[in-house]
């Protein structure tokens, strides 16, 4: 009788195939990703405690090195795996860039993070603070706008146990937090002795910030008819308008200058593309200067016929128009060498046949161009609705989203658009900043440009198109 050894089963160097495999190896790299940013961020928290000056971009050296290492032991574990390293540099921009910002976002519109609730030391109320010989009692010598400690410090319980209190050396470069055990008066003490040499010089409170609920959405939903109502309606006008607008200059244009017989039709062509070629940047401005009320060509030419001037960018209905008119100049171009490219795939056969039957040069575009360029105009129209949903750099740069309108939030003015009412939340909210409430609107818009985007591909018939 002869005894069997059983040798283990040698882990497959062959990558498994099809979707299955890239899903599991885009999950393996993410969970390395993952595991080589929790430790780095425990030993950058660790060196922070040991040494507070350290530079922040320990944690990136932190991480890389953790990844080095993890690397070769992923490949014993998971031998086919190193064929997929070469997805790590798409991976951590996609992290980085995208996942990022988006779980940033998501966290921060149900948060009261804003200038004043930042997470960051309080300079405003800094004060004269010092040291026991134990290295464990601060003593602020005066609690601005405050009566006590406990009050200075904002604690949320009545000990202050489990605080923050940040100190300072007398050239206030590094601030130190410390955590709190107890206050009485104006003595603190730390939940453990102060690390490090620094002499104390200084110290401020934390401007925390917490998680409110759905406290933004109802404070956005609370002031709908002045804002989010207005702005969405003027959102959606200026989309379809931009583009039936476009489109149909586009369309009209790009069909005369296919026009074989036009002498010079490239010139004209080169012409007509230099609004799309100029960066819009400078084409803005050059129209904001042209439509100034005062001093612009626009309304000095029409005082020669007569004409008072026009409010172009005063007054609440011309800016509106305005903001098309120039998006036309800058659009046009795009929907007409659209034109021109969907053209030259249509047969000339059909047009000699139509020709030979009698039809004239108007049934020709009717029965024959247009039913050819839906095809493909449809998916332009739909990016370019998308596009000019969130066309923000049009209205930054030539209205700034005005002017003033009554009943208005002040940041949500005549012009504003979704996106740059966000803008104006997050950066210039009643001269500060509310990044939580611009979360907030982010969420709303995204969730509106998702429901349009639906319907527009629905009547589109692109997922019976899908289907088929």
């Amino acid at each position: 009788m002869t005894a069997t050894t059983h040798l283990p089963a040698r882990r497959s160097v062959r990558p498994p195939e099809g979707a299955r495999g890239v899903l599991m190896a885009v999950g393996v790299l993410a969970l390395l990703m993952g595991c080589a940013a929790l430790i780095g961020w425990l030993l950058s928290g660790l060196t922070a405690r040991l040494l507070p000056t350290a530079p922040p971009y320990v944690l990136l050296l932190y991480v890389l090195g953790t990844l080095l290492l993890l690397m070769p032991l992923t490949v014993r574990l998971v031998p086919w795996i190193k064929n997929w390293y070469y997805l790590f540099p798409a991976l951590v921009f996609l992290a980085a860039f995208t996942v990022l910002p988006i779980v940033l976002t998501v966290n921060y519109a149900f948060t009261n993070y804003n200038a004043v609730n930042s997470g960051q030391p309080d300079s405003t109320v800094r004060t004269a603070a010092s040291l026991s010989a134990d290295r464990r009692v601060v003593t602020i010598q005066e609690t601005p706008q405050a009566g006590n400690a406990a009050e200075y410090l904002r604690c949320a319980k009545a000990t202050c146990a489990g605080g923050t209190i940040v100190l300072f050396d007398e050239e206030a470069s590094v601030p130190v937090r410390a955590r709190v055990a107890s206050v009485s008066g104006n003595r603190v003490t730390l939940a453990a002795p102060l690390a490090g040499t620094i002499q104390v010089a200084n110290a401020t409170r934390l401007n925390r910030y917490g998680y409110v609920g759905l406290a933004n959405f109802r404070d956005i939903f609370s002031k709908a008819s002045r804002a989010l109502l207005p702005v969405f309606l003027w959102t959606v006008i200026f989309a379809f308008s931009t583009v039936v607008i476009n489109a149909a200059a586009g369309l009209l244009l790009g069909i005369l200058l296919y026009n074989k017989r036009l002498k010079g039709r490239n010139f004209y062509r080169t012409l007509l593309f230099l609004p799309w070629a100029v960066p819009a940047v400078i084409s803005v401005q050059m129209w904001k200067a042209l439509l100034n009320q005062q001093f612009g060509i626009v309304n000095k030419g029409l005082g020669l016929l007569g004409i008072v001037a026009i409010p172009w960018l005063g007054d609440p209905l011309w800016a509106k128009i305005s903001v098309l008119l120039v998006n036309l100049w800058l659009g046009f171009p795009y929907m007409m060498t659209a034109t021109i490219s969907a053209l030259s795939t249509i047969n000339e056969d059909l047009y000699e046949a139509a020709s030979i039957d009698g039809a004239s040069r108007w049934q020709q575009i009717r029965s024959i161009t247009l039913p050819l360029l839906r095809t493909s105009f449809t998916p332009i129209l739909l990016s370019g609705f998308a596009f000019n949903f969130n066309n923000f750099g049009i209205i930054y740069l030539l209205t700034q989203g005005g002017p003033a309108q009554e009943g208005r939030e002040a940041t949500a003015q005549s012009t504003d658009i979704l996106l740059s009412w966000g803008f104006n939340t997050a950066f210039a909210s009643s001269g500060g900043q509310n990044f939580a409430l611009a979360s907030a609107i982010a969420l709303i818009i995204f969730f509106l440009t998702l429901a349009i985007s639906l319907v527009n591909f629905r009547a589109a018939g692109v997922f019976e198109e899908a289907r088929k």
